[in-house]
């Protein structure tokens, strides 16, 4: 059984996508990141840097539990545990760096575009720019990518795709204001939509639809979700 650590936020996305191809047995433990639930000490023995995704599985390697934090190093655990969508082994390498160009590029630089775009305060244009241009290359990097194979990989769907997925899901608040967020981006349009048709993404979307997450934008939330905002009062 594996314990999944979720909050309907794009990185949970990708695990929740993998976990429904796969049919493995999972449970939810929903962590309510705008209520602060991520950084108790219960969640923090699962992942010391209080984030989500994160799982614990019960039939880790040796027969025990074992946890694993970060979507990325979720994928690749899962990826080798059922040894399903890591793709053809010749293409290891390929797969390896277009993980991490999403791990460290598009996924870190759409989330802050999200930010300064929906949740700063207004007056940061120099950061809205920063962040909405570079979401907008890394975009442009995997268009171009596309636009010569069908997959990230190239002819097999892995997690690399699934990764992508979480993250594409979001583009309309990445790229704000635009009506089709993807028109830009024709052959990430046309993957996105073939793996967005897929049974398992949507019973991946649906996934802790179940659960009343507190709604995010309050001051409460905004000192759960970015508490180094918050530092403590001088003593």
């Amino acid at each position: 059984m594996i314990r999944f650590y979720f909050h309907p936020t794009p990185n949970p996305a990708k695990v929740a996508l993998f976990l429904e191809e796969t049919g493995l047995p999972y449970e939810i433990v929903p962590v309510d990141t705008a209520k602060g639930e991520q950084h108790l000490p219960a969640f923090r023995a699962i992942n010391p840097n209080g984030k989500v995704p994160a799982i614990v599985d019960t039939d880790g390697p040796g027969g025990g539990e074992t946890r694993v934090f970060d979507s990325t190093a979720i994928l690749i655990y899962l990826a080798e545990k059922t040894g399903r969508f890591g793709g053809d082994p010749k293409d290891r390498p390929e797969l390896l760096s277009w993980l991490l160009f999403l791990a460290s590029g598009l996924g870190p630089f759409s989330g802050q575009a999200v930010h300064f775009q929906h949740a700063a305060p207004e007056g940061l244009g120099y950061a809205v720019n920063r962040y909405r241009r570079e979401a907008e290359r890394h975009y442009q990097v995997l268009d171009d990518l596309l636009a010569t194979r069908p997959y990230i990989t190239g002819k097999d769907y892995t997690i690399a795709d699934m990764s992508a997925w979480g993250w594409i899901l979001r583009a309309s608040r990445v790229l704000k204001g635009e009506d089709d967020p993807l028109a830009r981006f024709p052959h990430i349009k046309r993957w996105f939509a073939e793996i967005d048709a897929r049974p398992a993404a949507a019973r991946a979307r649906a996934v802790g639809t179940d659960h009343a997450f507190k709604p995010m934008g309050d001051e409460e939330s905004r000192k759960a979700l970015f508490p180094s905002n918050y530092p403590p009062a001088a003593e």
